[in-house]
């Protein structure tokens, strides 16, 4: 089949925000029992971050170079992270409600910015309408087929053995039967809803937990119906051939990019501990060669369609942030941030990555965002931004063809192109500068000359096949364009 997949995603850096962490406003009224903003995150705590904090910060956003942003759930739930959804169809008051989401909404759209929200769908809460009134009435509930009951009465606290069926066993995430028909109907209705309200796409939690390609096309149709330009994007930690078809999802979190990333760009010097139960453990130490192969396997195991839409991220919500990953080494976290923004897909800023924000596993990475600007890393910010405006400023970044001509050592060198732009990404991630010699033969011509558009200012022509005495600073890499 012919694949297809929306074509502005090409063109986006996505943001992924954290509702409870980002921003708040002092227009949405709050409950009185917060932890400070700037306190340690915990498990349970809430620091009251709101939508109209967030629309209040899209100048932020917009200057960074940001074109659409992924928010970790918004609907009603009692967990600070929200997903335990209670109410798939209201956004959570603490959040300032649905009004704030339609301000929030409008107002992104207005600066051409795209919104993602997250779907939960394999599993709900306790506090779920119809697992409550099964919980509340037993066998006699109409709804006992939208769950796995096994027995009566419902363990639904800790202390007993759950019986019925729940995300890793965690009581207050019961599982969804999504082989009744009803349950089935509910998530579309849900799917459809939110796309109508004007939302741009869904990223889909866990979504290999339900098992059902049927179920992922229909959603795919139904979504599809509504905006054919939709963004579905699932979280799947490996490959994923089986729903990156062109019948069910648009893209993966490409966590395989994300494991490349910190095995060249941190090597041996990284934390273990934050990696352990990470859903892309073990991370192998890479010299360029295999980065080179490992990022080549990764676009050869889809359609070009599918690659330009792959949504790339160094860290999220779910793993601990690369800056800590990394121990804290800035030319990793810049490293890794030029090529996320030179290869193939879309790629995604986990919010506070830009300013130098650190953290370990969950709660850990969930900081709130500190607002006091004598706390950024503000020559961090101003990388981030460069690269980010190169992006956006060439087409061959965003959707040109990916070819490496140099992978030695801890050095690699590779070429994007659409047409007649062509540039050349040249990365050192060793700890001692290097002079390198590239064969360039059947990619560009003797006598055409390259610019560097990123790093110190010089320029290469091409001879003999080659661009000779390229010059690399160590732990830095730089960028050049074709000029025509």
């Amino acid at each position: 089949m012919t694949v297809t997949t929306p074509d502005w995603v090409r063109h986006a850096v996505f943001y992924e925000i954290f509702p409870d962490r980002f921003a708040k406003s002092d227009a949405v009224h709050k409950p009185s029992n917060l932890e400070p903003w700037d306190a340690k995150p915990t498990n349970y705590g809430f620091k009251g971050g709101d939508l109209v904090g967030i629309a209040e910060k899209l100048d932020y956003l917009q200057d960074l170079g940001v074109t659409a942003l992924y928010f970790c759930p918004i609907f009603a739930s009692t967990a600070n992270h929200r997903y335990h959804t209670h109410d798939y169809f209201t956004i959570d008051p603490i959040l300032g409600g649905t009004q704030a989401f339609r301000q929030l909404l409008d107002s992104a759209h207005a600066r051409d910015i795209k919104v993602v929200i997250d779907g939960v769908f394999n599993h709900a809460s306790r506090g779920f309408y119809q697992f409550n009134h099964a919980l509340e009435n037993g066998a006699a509930s109409p709804y006992l087929d939208w769950f796995h009951i096994h027995g009566f009465p419902l363990h639904a606290y800790e202390g007993k053995h759950t019986n019925y069926d729940a995300w890793w066993g965690i009581p207050a995430l019961p599982k969804l039967n999504t082989d009744t028909p009803a349950v089935r109907d509910f998530i579309f209705e849900v799917a459809e809803y939110w796309i109508k309200f004007g939302c741009d796409g869904w990223r889909l939690d866990v979504p290999g937990e339900i098992n059902d390609d049927s179920f992922w096309q229909e959603f795919r149709a139904r979504v599809k119906a509504i905006n054919p330009e939709a963004y579905i994007v699932g979280e799947i930690w490996h490959e994923g051939q089986r729903w990156l078809k062109g019948d069910q999802f648009d893209a993966i979190m490409n966590y395989q990019f994300t494991k490349a990333c910190i095995g060249f760009f941190a090597g041996d010097k990284r934390d273990e501990h934050l990696l352990t139960g990470a859903g892309y453990a073990p991370v192998t130490t890479l010299d360029a060669q295999s980065f080179a192969y490992s990022l080549n396997v990764n676009l050869g195991l889809y359609d070009k369609a599918i690659n330009d839409v792959q949504l790339n991220l160094l860290d999220s919500h779910d793993t601990a942030r690369f800056l800590s990953i990394v121990k804290h080494d800035q030319s990793a976290l810049k490293l890794a941030t030029l090529t996320l923004m030179t290869y193939p897909g879309a790629p995604c800023v986990y919010y506070g990555n830009e300013i130098g924000l650190d953290g370990g596993k969950d709660p850990d990475c969930r900081k709130a965002f500190p607002w006091d600007k004598s706390q950024w890393d503000t020559a961090l910010r101003a990388f981030f931004k460069t690269c980010i405006a190169l992006r956006k400023k060439y087409r061959a970044l965003r959707d040109g063809s990916f070819n490496v001509v140099y992978a030695e050592d801890k050095c690699l060198v590779y070429v994007r192109s659409q047409g007649d732009e062509k540039l050349v990404i040249a990365i050192n991630s060793g700890a001692a500068a290097a002079t390198i010699n590239v064969v360039v033969n059947g990619m560009f011509q003797d006598g055409q000359m390259l610019q560097t558009v990123l790093g110190k200012k010089a320029s290469y022509t091409v001879g003999g096949g080659r661009l000779t005495g390229i010059t690399l600073p160590k732990r830095e890499g730089i960028v050049l364009r074709l000029i025509t």
